[in-house]
């Protein structure tokens, strides 16, 4: 048993740092908005919702909620630290419209998540309170492992896969991967269904890519995974 935990945490810890990864791909997409002052037409959704995403997860990993879960909630806490940096970019280089619908999600966010800790906290206990909570992370997570269906059909229809970066889509599968490993080691269903669904994902666009790699035209959009991952950001939106 004791093996087993040491296992189950030395991947819970290589999960953290590929989250960390994913959590700031966007870096090059908003180093270009802060140099061009503008949002250009990059919009804030995915950004909005993965905050409600890593909150959510960030309440579920406490030892009131999920014991021994720790870990989920240390890499959630630091993606939401991140994505608020990225909205606070979108709400400095927005206008004023803009701003008024990202300050409006995230009061609606704000509102969802008091209304989750609450009802948890003082009508659920035990077994119930963490399936509550893990049922509504579940949801989001599979949300959130689905977005990139729009841009997986693209790629189908136009033989190309510029809208769909290669290290991405990789760091999609091995975090879906390892992250569903750790939750299997200690059966957690609410981890090991989105990260299963995360793992398939991952593996149907490292397909696609190598079918449609060699009929694409890389030089139409320019680099490869610049172009292509900021094409695709404004995709999922």
């Amino acid at each position: 048993m004791a093996h087993k935990e040491l296992v189950r945490t030395i991947i819970g810890v290589i999960g953290n740092v590929i989250s960390f990864g994913m959590f700031v791909s966007p870096t090059p997409t908003f180093v270009n908005i802060w140099k061009a002052k503008s949002v250009q037409h990059f919009k804030p959704d995915p950004y909005l919702a993965t905050i409600l995403n890593c909150a959510m997860w960030v309440f579920y990993g406490l030892p009131i909620v999920k014991k021994d879960s720790i870990l989920v909630s240390t890499i959630n806490g630091v993606g939401l630290v991140i994505e608020a940096i990225f909205v606070t970019l979108f709400v400095i280089h927005s206008n004023w419209q803009k701003r008024r619908k990202i300050f409006i999600f995230l009061a609606g966010e704000a509102a969802i998540l008091a209304i989750v800790i609450v009802v948890a906290l003082t009508a659920l206990h035990g077994s119930k309170r963490s399936l509550f909570v893990g049922v509504l992370c579940t949801i989001l997570n599979i949300g959130m492992y689905l977005s990139p269906l729009t841009v997986m059909g693209r790629v189908i229809k136009t033989k190309s896969v510029k809208y769909m970066p290669f290290w991405l889509s990789l760091a999609n599968f091995v975090n879906g991967a390892v992250w569903f490993s750790y939750a299997f080691l200690r059966f957690d269903p609410w981890l090991v269904i989105p990260n299963g669904l995360g793992t398939v994902g991952g593996l149907i666009q490292l397909i696609l890519y190598a079918t449609y790699y060699g009929s694409t035209n890389w030089d139409e959009d320019g680099d490869e995974n610049g172009k292509a991952k900021e094409v695709q950001l404004s995709s999922e939106a």
